[in-house]
């Protein structure tokens, strides 16, 4: 509710579908209306909901107008489709709109912000002051990264009067940094793109090396040629979250050539990009690695149609090209074997594998293997990204198994064994990364700790530092990126179990080992209260089972940077205990409910798979 004295800012906007002016050039026009300087308290709407085909403009200010209807103006103006921000410029003093950076930070509120008078700044000021409030629930930072961060916002600004062409007017002097956006203002605006880049423990280009892509989401504005935009933020550098466990291929201070403006596919959607002098140091191999990050970064780009990148040196020469095909080939982004396989345990806690296309009606066969012939009757398993290797929980929680996948392999013993009381308290649910370790979590309440087996190995177990952990909170699940550079937590603070993402950084100690440990724990799924399950569906995407705060339980994909979802819930289930998602989104998911183990093709309703089956998984 609007406190006294505060006034939401008005939203008056008088805008069109872009499909119905499809033959006009015209798309949408909305006005910045002033608000009046009499009457009562009267709280309006702060944002609308976001609509991808409105555009809109934003109007000057009008002349003689008040200091509250600048203001009002002002953040207007800011919700507007120009790319330049040059109408909210004419809302401030000439020093000002010279000193103001726009892309210095943006501040998202859950609504748009709340102004209110505060009077005059100090004794003998002839200015107005302006306070505004609302709730931030993230930032945007100068790499346009997102970051959730729940608190109280407030912010001032100062308005004086200038002489201008049209006598003295009210503009504003002093402002926060950046742009104030409502939520669903920030949606209409912005898109996610993921950018890529290899992580540092992976190949540098040599024949046979192994290279691992990262997506690195950023959100960039959907009006402001976004292909020409997502180039420079590829070119730009990782964020800064990601920078630490990430390397480019592109040279220091690579960018576009001078005096490039817009980047657009020839017929044979091919895209040329010019580099400058610095990026036009790179050798043949480094290259082919440049254009492999630009190539997935605008596969991401829904606008994007490219199928190919040539790159150009600043002389015009060319550097390398890369198509499609080429890029598969230098960068898998997908692990080796069986894409579609799934696997599950059955009623006797043996691991069984199926076919992963719905349309198939075999039923689910024994691995090859100790674990698929129940000489350890299992509670829940991970099977390596290429397919050679299982891990297993034995049922009572307190042991984790190895082994091969093939006819005449040892289950051998325990790589690491719980002390936990409860069997509720033991490990969890094992996974693999895509460097080929394994990790997994113990919630023995006296000794809880997360540990890390280095190609699966007893012999090379360590036992990993989380930063942002205290003694009172407990992970409850493990799962690892196919990339190696991040890691999903399902984390209980406080008698509430959270979804966190944490950077897996990876460092030489002093014997010549390698420490790992992770950091910087981010929220995702911040709108949920409590998260059930998740399970990573790509580079940047997760799919989790969870509640808000007073709701029913709902299965939803959610970004790893914990940027609010745009999509719909998926189809419910009745007390869902585990979800599985593959990097194929053409796979369907995979979940244990009530019904048991069912899943989901796309398009279509959950199906039964076998009902007194458990843990499903896909390889990872």
């Amino acid at each position: 509710m609007t406190g006294v004295g505060e006034q939401r800012v008005p939203r008056r906007r008088r805008g069109i579908r872009g499909g119905a002016l499809a033959g006009c050039g015209v798309i949408v026009l909305a006005g910045c209306a002033s608000m009046p300087d009499g009457g009562g308290l009267e709280s309006v709407e702060a944002s609308q909901r976001p609509d991808s085909q409105v555009r809109v403009f934003a109007l000057p200010p009008q002349d003689d107008a008040g200091p509250e209807a600048i203001v009002d103006g002002f953040i207007e103006a800011l919700t507007s489709d120009d790319p330049s921000y040059a109408m909210a410029r004419k809302y401030l003093t000439p020093k000002a709109a010279k000193s103001w950076d726009p892309m210095q930070r943006t501040t998202v509120l859950d609504d748009g912000p709340s102004r209110r008078p505060i009077g005059r700044a100090g004794t003998g000021d002839e200015g107005r002051l302006y306070q505004l409030t609302g709730r931030q629930i993230a930032t945007v930072d100068t790499k346009q990264a997102y970051m959730p961060e729940s608190r109280p916002y407030e912010g001032n600004l100062h308005l004086s009067r200038v002489e201008t062409s049209k006598g003295k007017q009210w503009r504003i002097d002093s402002l926060p940094k950046g742009v104030i956006l409502g939520q669903s203002d920030f949606q209409r605006i912005y898109q996610s793109v993921n950018k890529y880049y290899y992580a540092v423990d992976s190949g540098s280009g040599e024949a046979g090396s192994e290279k691992r892509l990262v997506a690195d989401p950023v959100f960039v504005r959907q009006w402001t040629d976004p292909l020409t935009e997502t180039v420079k933020q590829v070119l730009a550098g990782p964020t800064n979250w990601l920078n630490p466990v990430v390397r480019t291929a592109f040279p220091s201070d690579a960018g576009l050539k001078k005096g490039v403006g817009s980047l657009t596919p020839d017929d044979a959607n091919k895209l040329t990009v010019p580099l400058n002098e610095a990026g036009s140091r790179a050798g043949a191999s480094k290259c082919k690695e440049m254009a492999a990050q630009l190539l997935f970064s605008l596969h991401d780009l829904s606008s994007s149609s490219v199928s190919g990148i040539e790159l150009k040196r600043s002389d015009g020469r060319l550097m390398c090209a890369l198509t499609e095909d080429d890029a598969e080939a230098f960068v898998p982004l997908r692990a080796s074997g069986r894409l579609d396989d799934q696997y599950l345990l059955d009623a006797k806690g043996r691991l069984v594998r199926m076919a992963g296309h719905s349309t198939s009606d075999r039923s689910p066969e024994q691995v090859l293997g100790p674990l698929g012939e129940g000489e350890q009757r299992l509670r829940s398993a991970a099977v390596s990204r290429d397919q050679e290797r299982a891990a297993g929980v034995s049922n009572d929680g307190r042991s984790l198994y190895v082994a091969s996948m093939v006819n005449g392999a040892s289950l051998g013993d325990a790589l690491v064994r719980s002390h936990s009381r409860s069997e509720a308290d033991g490990l969890t649910t094992p996974s693999w990364d895509g460097r080929g370790d394994l990790w997994v979590a113990d919630r023995d309440k006296k000794n809880p700790r997360l540990l890390m087996f280095g190609e699966g190995r007893a012999d090379q177990m360590q036992e990993v530092r989380v930063d942002g952990l205290d003694g009172t909170s407990r992970i409850e699940s493990v799962k690892m990126s196919a990339d190696g550079a991040r890691v999903a937590l399902l984390v209980t603070e406080k008698g509430k179990t959270k979804l966190r993402i944490g950077r897996v950084e990876r460092e030489r100690d002093a014997s010549g080992g390698t420490e790992v440990s992770v950091h910087e724990l981010r929220p995702a799924a911040p709108e949920m209260d409590e998260v059930t399950a998740v399970s990573w569906a790509g580079g940047s995407r997760l799919v989790v089972v969870g509640r808000a705060a007073g709701g029913l339980q709902q299965i939803q994909y959610v970004p790893c940077d914990g940027s609010a979802a745009t999509g719909q819930a998926l189809p419910g289930l009745t007390r869902v205990s585990e979800i599985a998602a593959s990097a194929d989104d053409g796979l369907p998911l995979l979940a244990h409910s009530d019904d048991g183990v069912v899943r989901l093709p796309s398009g279509t309703a959950w199906q039964p798979v076998v009902k007194d089956g458990t843990a499903p998984i896909y390889p990872g």
